[in-house]
């Protein structure tokens, strides 16, 4: 009696237990699949993550392998051109679609990374100032109003002058040099939500700081820091190529679009492919990301999605 008591008492689920899941997922991918702009941005970046991931897989020759008897060699489609090297090849004869491949692990790791070190340093630091105030306060805001007082593709030049050329340097330096406006979302958006009758009654109930952070104040952030944070990848990729153009990125044997387009720029009148290839890349790239970003704004910030309702 007993046993068929407890059988009774804890049914299985029932199909509208299953039911009632789907429109949770479909909630979160809608926005990906039923707008044009956001499915665009997800299958750029899709591909950049599988051309970082797969290239050697993917490329026919390796990033420096080169012979001077291809040299020079336009696209496919032109005259002179060879289906061995879709895009052509440079004046070193390296085929520039297979440096294009490679060269997205280096512009993926440094927006990735970058953008990921600047919104911690600049969540952690923003949200000390704007929920403790007083000296802290203080202390962060002079600092943010000192660097965001310097133009920041000066810094950011002066910084790897200083430091020297290097993949992790350049990284450790869009992390810290791009932490500021970080600092400056997070601290007004914390100074707004502290304010909040739910911040206000969880005080009142004897919560602790830590736990009104964790549990009201930050979930509130993420949409905002995430939009914000793709922004900054896109921007970080555009610098990283700035710099690599510059000399000042990653050493001029690693891959990257920047030191592509440090090659090819003297022969642009001669050779436009050499430089129109990897500019095209950074364009796309940095379009693919904004795009892709202001969708997962939509999917994670729960006003954005009932306002565009």
């Amino acid at each position: 009696m007993s046993d068929q008591s407890v059988l009774i008492s804890s049914p299985s689920p029932t199909p509208v237990d299953v039911i009632r899941l789907k429109p949770v997922r479909r909630r979160w991918l809608r926005p990906f699949f039923q707008d044009a702009a956001g499915a665009l941005g997800l299958i750029i970046v899709a591909l950049l993550v599988l051309c970082a991931i797969f290239a050697d897989q993917i490329a026919p020759y390796g990033p420096t392998e080169g012979a001077l008897s291809s040299a020079r060699r336009p696209p496919a489609w032109l005259e002179r051109g060879t289906w061995d090297h879709i895009l052509g090849t440079d004046q070193l004869g390296q085929d520039i679609f297979s440096r294009i491949i490679h060269g997205s692990r280096v512009s993926l790791l440094v927006g990735l990374f970058g953008a990921t070190m600047a919104a911690l340093i600049g969540v952690s630091l923003g949200l000390m100032a704007g929920y403790y105030g007083g000296w802290i306060d203080n202390a962060v805001s002079s600092l943010v109003n000192i660097m965001l007082s310097l133009p920041y593709v000066v810094l950011v030049i002066v910084v790897a002058t200083i430091f020297g050329r290097s993949l992790i340097n350049v990284i450790l330096i869009f992390g810290v040099t791009g932490s500021p406006i970080f600092v400056r979302l997070t601290r007004g958006e914390v100074l707004r939500l502290k304010g909040s009758e739910y911040v206000q009654a969880a005080y009142s109930l004897g919560a602790r700081s830590q736990r009104i952070i964790v549990r009201h104040i930050l979930p509130n952030l993420i949409g905002a820091v995430i939009t914000l944070a793709t922004f900054e990848m896109s921007a970080m990729i555009i610098y990283e190529s700035g710099l690599s153009f510059l000399g000042l990125s990653v050493p001029p044997d690693v891959p990257s679009w920047g030191n592509m387009l440090t090659l090819g720029r003297p022969l642009l009148p001669v050779f436009p492919w050499m430089t129109i290839y990897p500019g095209l890349a950074i364009a796309i790239t940095s379009l693919g990301v904004n795009l892709l970003g202001d969708r997962l704004r939509e999917v994670i910030d729960p006003r954005t999605r009932h306002a565009r309702r």
